[in-house]
């Protein structure tokens, strides 16, 4: 996917002044060290000193042993899988290759690499997810907890040949600063965990080549930080990998300007990107995720180093991992909204691990849980790491004394009802900054579950770049619970992370009472009309109510539900019986469509893509899809009315 001129002019025109001069200076730094690159000083006498505290290897429970041990010994096989592509080369890995395309990227200067060119470079996520290292934090970690020095010995291997193919800016490794921030954290914690090991000294401080990369690293995120309408995740990711490697490797001249600069932008980014309520501003969950992973750790190496942290960085923090504990359900799933790339900040755990438990296992061990906390059964090797290094501290703030149903700011509202019902109704903004990169296209959707199967369900993200018509449908209106007014999405895109125009959402009503729980918004995004759904769950019968009203001239109209994987359905007319098992029981509900609308189902359709759910980045799978057609005339609101049966 290249970038036409016509998307530069649009892109521009979302910047301020003071990005635009920013991105200037950029410009004409990126020439000058292309023929004048920066040197890195000499260091004598480096020593790395941010060690667990003994006893901390000890304390990971035997299960996540055995889960990280088998998938350390899965990739010590060459055997992984990257976006939905399985791998078995990872014993020698090639660092520019994609698997998936089979395309090579070119090298020369890092920025003459035309990376968003699938035709160029191939699949560009695909040859940059290894090279974040957090494999071989994996390796490293299996090492820490066997002391079989096989993990070690192959962890060294791997990153000599990394830096022997990728000197500095030299080659698509040095584009992306997200890419630096990530894998400079991923070094710092394998030196840690490769602590015992009599080779560790050797691979890193006591090595040049090792220390020419994570002086030049660093040097790189100094100088070109993301900014303005950018500054949203990857900035984060950034700050926390600068901040990381200058505690943990702060042998250089200008360590401790780095440190300062890095924390001063990571607390400030973590106060920009995230509600008072503690959710993330860009409203895509899975980066709530990694923010909160990238902020933890980075506290964690400031404990390590003894460097003092501001209060609001831990308070939000605190606030972050309050709010995930609020709004997942009951098998500790959080929403699936916005863009999700299966991102992570630091990896130390093998498959099987609950990302979203082990956040909320970590904030118990560093805040502290809260009596309305969902219960954690599973355990992890990250949590007891982390906790061993941050200094925990009692909360400043008054924390949420119930379990929080609605978050003003965001426009998030969850309602529960009994058998474990779940409902996310979607009343926020479009998304963050004025490109919104990671915004979908979902003003007032909803999302529902049943004992965490997914039966009205986001279908999620699948894809970045590479194949626009899929990026498309997947953030669109249609590919949403909502409804789609002339065949046009709410907002406009300008791009595959550019929104030109935002639709403007309102929440009206949110009313928990003892009979029936109610929320109800509008949106602005169709010019001429406003599109109105009010939402009402039932606890008594179960039962869950949509109301669409469209307010302004007659148009054509399509409201779509989109069903879960396991969800099995038979339409007939305006009526759809949905089946499922949960744990071997048989499942069903009832699903009664609007009359007004002629009600076909579609699943796993190409041209254009209809019915799909994508579980993963880079994986898709046919789901079906409900889609009503007929105008908005004629009728007083399209009502929908599902009803469980068990």
């Amino acid at each position: 996917m290249t970038m036409s001129a016509g998307w530069y002019l649009r892109r521009l025109s979302r910047m301020g002044p003071q990005e635009v001069a920013g991105r200037v200076g950029d410009a004409v730094r990126r020439r000058r060290w292309r023929s004048a690159p920066p040197d890195c000083p000499r260091v004598t006498g480096a020593r790395f000193t941010a060690v667990l505290p003994a006893g901390t290897v000890a304390a990971v429970p035997a299960d996540a042993v055995k889960r990280l041990v088998a998938e350390a010994d899965r990739l010590m096989d060459g055997h992984a899988e990257y976006f939905g592509v399985v791998r078995d080369d990872l014993t020698a890995p090639d660092w520019w290759r994609d698997p998936r395309t089979g395309r090579r990227a070119p090298g020369g200067y890092a920025f003459d690499v035309p990376y968003r060119s699938e035709d160029a470079v191939g699949d560009i996520k695909q040859i940059w997810e290894p090279s974040r290292h957090q494999y071989l934090t994996q390796l490293a970690a299996a090492y820490a907890v066997t002391g079989d020095e096989r993990y070690a010995e192959r962890v060294a291997e791997h990153l000599r040949s990394w830096w022997e193919t990728n000197p500095p800016l030299r080659g698509v490794h040095w584009i992306s600063g997200i890419e630096l921030g990530i894998r400079l954290l991923s070094w710092v914690w394998i030196r840690r965990l490769l602590d015992g090991w009599s080779g560790a000294a050797p691979l890193f401080e006591d090595n040049p080549v090792a220390l020419n990369q994570i002086w030049h690293h660093q040097r790189w995120l100094a100088a070109f930080p993301s900014r303005g309408s950018s500054a949203n995740n990857h900035v984060i990711a950034e700050a926390a990998g600068q901040f990381a490697a200058a505690c943990a490797f702060g042998w250089f001249p200008s360590s401790g300007r780095w440190r300062a600069d890095a924390l001063k932008s990571l607390e400030r980014h973590l106060r920009g990107n995230t509600y008072v309520c503690g959710l993330n501003r860009e409203l895509a969950t899975e980066y709530h995720g990694l923010v909160l992973e990238l902020g933890l750790a980075a506290v964690a190496e400031a404990d390590a180093a003894g460097v003092p942290v501001p209060a609001s960085v831990r308070l939000v923090l605190l606030r972050m991992t309050d709010a995930l504990a609020a709004v997942v359900d009951n098998r500790l799933r959080p929403p699936r909204q916005g863009d999700a790339d299966d991102g992570h900040g630091l990896v130390v755990d093998g498959a099987g691990t609950d990302r979203w438990g082990s956040l909320l296992a970590t904030g118990d061990a560093v805040f502290g849980r809260l009596a309305w906390w969902p219960e954690v059964t599973g355990t992890d090797v990250r949590t007891p790491l982390l906790a061993a290094l941050v200094a925990r501290t009692e909360p400043s703030t008054r924390r949420p004394a119930r379990r929080p149903a609605h978050f003003a700011d965001a426009g998030m509202t969850i309602l529960r009802g009994p058998g474990e019902i779940w409902c996310r109704c979607d009343g926020g903004p479009h998304g963050f900054l004025s490109i919104a990169a990671h915004a979908h296209a979902d003003a007032l959707s909803v999302e529902v579950r049943h004992d965490g199967i997914d039966v009205l369900a986001d279908p999620g993200t699948y894809c970045y770049h590479g194949q626009p018509e899929w990026r498309r449908y997947f953030r669109s209106t249609l590919g949403h619970n909502t409804l789609q007014l002339d065949g046009a999405d709410q907002s406009v895109s300008g791009g595959p992370f550019l929104w030109t125009r935002h639709a403007r959402t309102r929440v009206l009503t949110v009313d928990s009472g003892d009979d029936v729980t109610r929320w109800s918004a509008e949106h602005d995004g169709y010019e001429g009309s406003v599109h109105r759904r009010r939402v009402e769950l039932t606890p008594s019968s179960g039962e869950l109510r949509v109301v669409d009203e469209v307010r302004g001239p007659r148009r054509a109209v399509r409201l779509a539900f989109h069903l879960g994987p396991a969800i099995t359905a038979e339409l007939a007319g305006n009526r759809a019986r949905l089946t499922w098992t949960r744990d071997g029981e048989d499942r069903s509900a009832v699903l009664d469509l609007p009359g007004e609308l002629t009600w076909e189902a579609h699943r796993g359709e190409s041209e254009p893509p209809l019915g799909w759910y994508s579980a993963g980045f880079g994986r898709k799978e046919p789901a079906t899809a409900l889609v009503g057609a007929g105008f908005t005339d004629g009728a007083e609101g399209f009502t929908t009315v599902l009803r469980f049966q068990g």
